[in-house]
């Protein structure tokens, strides 16, 4: 059966939803955008994860910021939007939106992240926030960058905090996060994270709708996703 899908408003936030059509309760997947924001592709993931028997909710976290859904220059959305979002609000709407599963349908005690490019920098920190977390993925999420005030903390700096265990999927051609970066992530994460980097690969190969979009890696990242949250309690 096709999932049930479309947008829902949780607090302040439009969030984009898919489920099962069948009754719960479902493993819940909080899916994170790119920099894009919670465009088709977002939304097609969620179906995804729907078909595979999950509640997938994807908050339109830059709602109270700026709409993307126009822009499609990187610098233009990094200037006028991405850098106006404060970490703190995001992690409380991750929160509600969690906590809005737990009341449709969903399963609190089997709840796990994944995150894109933007998302999945942080998938990192909310897998530093929330200790009800089963497991995370990360997909090419920036892990060091410098603090400001509304983002004070990289995915680096809260290593040593990492309530349940992270994915990390990146690719050794990614011009804008040197792998250098991510060995350190391995490093400073240590048991609590598994980081595979696809040699052939670059920035957004999991992006079927762009030429970034790398099959081989995106299908093996998938695969292993899938897996870990299995692994974890997720399913």
């Amino acid at each position: 059966m096709a999932p049930e899908c479309g947008w829902v408003r949780i607090g302040e936030v439009p969030t984009y939803r898919a489920r099962p059509s069948l009754p719960g309760p479902f493993p819940v997947v909080l899916v994170i955008q790119e920099i894009f924001g919670v465009h088709p592709h977002i939304q097609d993931i969620c179906r995804r994860f729907a078909g595979l028997g999950y509640l997938a909710i994807a908050p339109e976290l830059y709602a109270r910021h700026g709409d993307v859904s126009t822009m499609t220059d990187h610098a233009e959305i990094r200037e006028k939007v991405v850098s106006r979002v404060p970490d703190a609000p995001v992690m409380a709407d991750l929160d509600s939106a969690a906590a809005w599963a737990a009341g449709e349908g969903g399963d609190a005690s089997r709840l796990v992240i994944t995150g894109f490019c933007w998302g999945g920098r942080i998938a990192w920190l909310y897998a530093a926030h929330n200790p009800r977390l089963k497991a995370a993925a990360a997909w090419y999420g920036r892990v060091d960058s410098a603090s400001t005030p509304l983002q004070p903390r990289s995915p680096l700096d809260v290593a040593g905090e990492l309530k349940c265990p992270v994915l990390g999927l990146y690719a050794a051609r990614d011009a804008g996060i040197p792998v250098e970066s991510v060995e350190r992530m391995r490093g400073a994460a240590g048991s609590r994270a598994d980081i595979v980097i696809y040699p052939d690969a670059g920035h957004g190969f999991f992006a079927d709708y762009r030429p970034a979009y790398h099959q081989a890696s995106a299908l093996d990242g998938w695969r292993r996703l899938i897996e870990w949250f299995q692994k974890y309690g997720a399913a």
